[in-house]
C-alpha cells in the first residue's frame, strides 16, 4: 500500500472551491446612462420538433403530414392562439401569455448551417458558431462576451454556465462563473470561515476566487439551483435551475449573460402531440421562461432568453410514433427587451416540393442571423466582430433587425 501523501494547500482549495463554483467574476461599475443588459441562451439538445411546438395551422397540408402529433385549431390538441396562422403548443402557456404582452415572439422554419442531421456535430456546430464541426474548443457567446464594447456592463459582470459543465457556447477565453452540482456535503461554516482566513494572508487571489465560488453557491442553494442532477422530474428540475441562475444574474453584481442546456429533445418514439413526451419538455421550457421572469424582477425588462436547438425534425410521423432527424426548426426569444407579439417566418410552404430533400422543413431563415440580431441590438457588438470573432467567416449573415425593443 502506498503511504498517503500530505494534502497540497492550493489543490485541496481549488477541489473545496470546484466543490460550489469555478468562479472568476471581475467586478466595476456600470457605464452611466448605459442599458444593464442581460441575456440568456438556452441549449435544447436533441433537435426540437419545431412543428408541433409552434403549428402551422394555416398551412393546408401540415394536418395530413404530422397526423396525430399535429396541434388543432380547437378541440383535442388546440393550440394557443398566436396569429391567422400559427399556434402555440398548449404546454407553453406563459411563453403565449408574454407573446401576447409582446415579450416573445418565435422564429419559424430556421437552422444553422449545418444540413447532415448528427446531433454531436449539429450541437457542436450550434454552440461554437464555425462553419462546420470539430474546428475550436471555444462557443460563440464566450467569444461575443470577449468582443463587448468598453463600458459595456457585462464586461465588468461576466458570464454564468450552468450545468456539471460548461456548455460549449459559453466556452473561452472570457471569464465566466460556473455552477454545477456536486453531490457532495458543504463543509461546515467554520471550516469555511477558517480556509477564507487562511487564503486571505497566504494566497490572496486564490482566497477571492474560493471566496466568489462560496457566494455563488450559497445563492444558488437558496435558489434550489442544486436541481440539474440525474432523473427526477425534469420540469422541476429546468424550473429550479433558471430560478438560481436568474437570481444570481438579477444581483447588482452578477453576471449578465448566462447560458444552460436542456435534453430530451430527440423524440423518436412515442413523441406525443398534445401531451406526452414533448409536451413534458415543453412545460419544462415554459418553466423557464416564467422563472426567468418573476426571479429578475425589474431586470427583466433589460432580459432577452433565447432558446435554440441543433436542427428540426421530419414532417412524416415514423414508424414509433415520433420523428426523426431533420432540418428546419424553431426559435423562441423571450423578455421584456424582446420586441415581441409576432411569429418571424419567411413560410416555406409543406407541399412536397417544398420540403428540404423531400422530407423536412426546408430552412428559410439562418439562425446566426437571429443571433447576431440580439447580439448587435441588445448588447451593442460591431458588425465587424459577429463576422470575424463571434461567427467567424459570416460576413454574408447579416444580423436580422427588429427583434430588440427600442
Amino acid at each position: 500500500m502506498n503511504p498517503l501523501r500530505p494534502i497540497d494547500r492550493r489543490q485541496f482549495a481549488i477541489g473545496l472551491s470546484a466543490m460550489f463554483a469555478s468562479a472568476s467574476i471581475p467586478r466595476g461599475a456600470s457605464a452611466a446612462g448605459a442599458r444593464d443588459s442581460r441575456l440568456v441562451v438556452v441549449i435544447l439538445r436533441g433537435a426540437l420538433d419545431g412543428l408541433t411546438a409552434v403549428a402551422p395551422l394555416g398551412d393546408p397540408d401540415y394536418f395530413n403530414l404530422h397526423q396525430e402529433l399535429a396541434l388543432r385549431p380547437d378541440g383535442d390538441r388546440a393550440a394557443l392562439k398566436l396569429d391567422g396562422f400559427f399556434g402555440l403548443h398548449p404546454a407553453m402557456g406563459n411563453f403565449g401569455r408574454l407573446y401576447q404582452a409582446k415579450q416573445a415572439l418565435v422564429v419559424h422554419a430556421a437552422a444553422t448551417n449545418y444540413r447532415e442531421r448528427s446531433h454531436f456535430d449539429g450541437q457542436d456546430v450550434l454552440e461554437s458558431g464555425q462553419l462546420a464541426p470539430g474546428r475550436i474548443d471555444s462557443g460563440w457567446l464566450n467569444r461575443a462576451v470577449a468582443a463587448l464594447p468598453k463600458g459595456q456592463p457585462a464586461i465588468a459582470h461576466g458570464a454564468l454556465a450552468v450545468g456539471t459543465t460548461a456548455p460549449l457556447v459559453m466556452r473561452g477565453p472570457a471569464p465566466i462563473l460556473g455552477w454545477a452540482p456536486s453531490g457532495l456535503t458543504p463543509p461546515a461554516d467554520d471550516l469555511v470561515a477558517r480556509l477564507l482566513d487562511l487564503y486571505a494572508h497566504q494566497d490572496p487571489a486564490l482566497g477571492k476566487s474560493l471566496q466568489a465560488g462560496l457566494e455563488a453557491d450559497r445563492m444558488a442553494n437558496r435558489s434550489g439551483m442544486d436541481a440539474l442532477k440525474p432523473g427526477g422530474d425534469i420540469a422541476a428540475q429546468v424550473k429550479k435551475a433558471a430560478t438560481g441562475a436568474a437570481r444570481l444574474m438579477a444581483a447588482d453584481d452578477g453576471p449578465r449573460i448566462g447560458a444552460l442546456s436542456i435534453d430530451g429533445w430527440d423524440t423518436h418514439a412515442a413523441e406525443g402531440g398534445g401531451a406526452g413526451r414533448l409536451a413534458q419538455g415543453l412545460g419544462g421550457l415554459d418553466g423557464l421562461f416564467a422563472a426567468f421572469e418573476s426571479e429578475l424582477g425589474a431586470r427583466w425588462k433589460d432580459t432577452v432568453v433565447v432558446a435554440v436547438t441543433e436542427f428540426g425534425r421530419t414532417v412524416h410521423i415514423n414508424g414509433t410514433a415520433g420523428t426523426d432527424h431533420g432540418t428546419g426548426t424553431v426559435a423562441f426569444l423571450a423578455g421584456g427587451a424582446v420586441a415581441g407579439g409576432r411569429v418571424v417566418a419567411d413560410w416555406p410552404g409543406l407541399k412536397s416540393a417544398d420540403l428540404y430533400e423531400g422530407r423536412d422543413l426546408k430552412p428559410t431563415t439562418d439562425l446566426r442571423s437571429v443571433l447576431k440580431g440580439v447580439l448587435a441590438d441588445h448588447l451593442g457588438l460591431a458588425n465587424e466582430a459577429l463576422a470575424r470573432a463571434v461567427f467567424p467567416d459570416t460576413a454574408g449573415v447579416a444580423p436580422m433587425k427588429g427583434l430588440v425593443a427600442a
